[in-house]
């Protein structure tokens, strides 16, 4: 699988593109949408692009984000991670970023701005872009789809820091995927198809990398009507499910 987030996913992807990798629930809003490996690499793609040919960043800079777990959240950290960037992820103030991505929920409740490069995400269904852009911001969805499908890649090391812990301790990009393998052992995750809830495991090591480590693919319910978890398991052909009973 490798030892840095893109290789990781990379390999995930290949093993068959066409066949569902991502699925997410929203029960507040009734959206359900089903990613194919390629769909969300196009996705991680474009996000990579984004960054890199859009605002100029790479290894050594970092992405302060402020969004719940989400497809698009998916897109926008696996992006950050290929194109190299540190995540700084729901972070209290924006000391250090080089780029912010926020949802508009964080916007509106007033969520620091602080580099030039500002993303704000609407986390609509389907998708689809914002109808008004707050002031200082940019539309990620409007923006994102203007890049281009492939990335080329970045010089992504093992040691490129990934993560930067709420302590301020930087994670290199071997480290988080070992604290993910563990956390995937710890969730009792061993592959096949994870149903997460993740009200009850919002932090994205839990959500999107532990799974991944263990070569699953993921369904991820938010706003989760927990009456309707056994159903969803059997609708998805779920073998595992991260939820408030583990």
């Amino acid at each position: 699988m490798g030892n840095t987030v893109p290789s990781l996913f990379a390999a995930i992807v290949a093993k068959d593109p066409s066949l569902p990798l991502f699925t997410f629930y929203d029960d507040a809003s009734g959206e359900r949408i089903e990613l194919s490996g390629a769909t969300l690499a196009n996705w991680v793609s474009k996000t990579a692009n984004l960054l890199v040919d859009g605002c100029g960043l790479g290894p050594g800079d970092q992405a302060t984000v402020w969004l719940p777990p989400h497809w698009q959240t998916a897109a926008v950290l696996l992006g950050a991670w290929s194109a190299g960037l540190a995540v700084a992820y729901g972070e209290p103030t924006a000391d250090g970023a080089d780029v912010e991505f926020a949802s508009l929920q964080a916007v509106e409740a007033g969520t620091p701005a602080g580099p030039a490069d500002r993303f704000v995400l609407g986390l609509a269904p389907m998708g689809m872009p914002l109808r008004e852009v707050p002031p200082g911001w940019t539309d990620y969805v409007a923006d994102v789809r203007q890049h281009g499908d492939h990335f080329p890649g970045a010089p992504v090391t093992a040691d490129t820091v990934a993560l930067v812990d709420p302590d301020g301790t930087p994670v290199g990009q071997a480290a988080l995927i070992e604290r993910a393998a563990a956390r995937a052992a710890e969730l009792g995750i061993t592959g096949g198809r994870v149903l997460v809830d993740a009200d009850a495991y919002p932090w994205p090591v839990d959500w999107l990398l532990a799974p991944f480590t263990a070569g699953a693919s993921i369904v991820v319910s938010t706003h989760t009507d927990l009456a309707k978890l056994p159903a969803r398991a059997e609708t998805e052909q779920a073998t595992h499910l991260v939820g408030p009973t583990v």
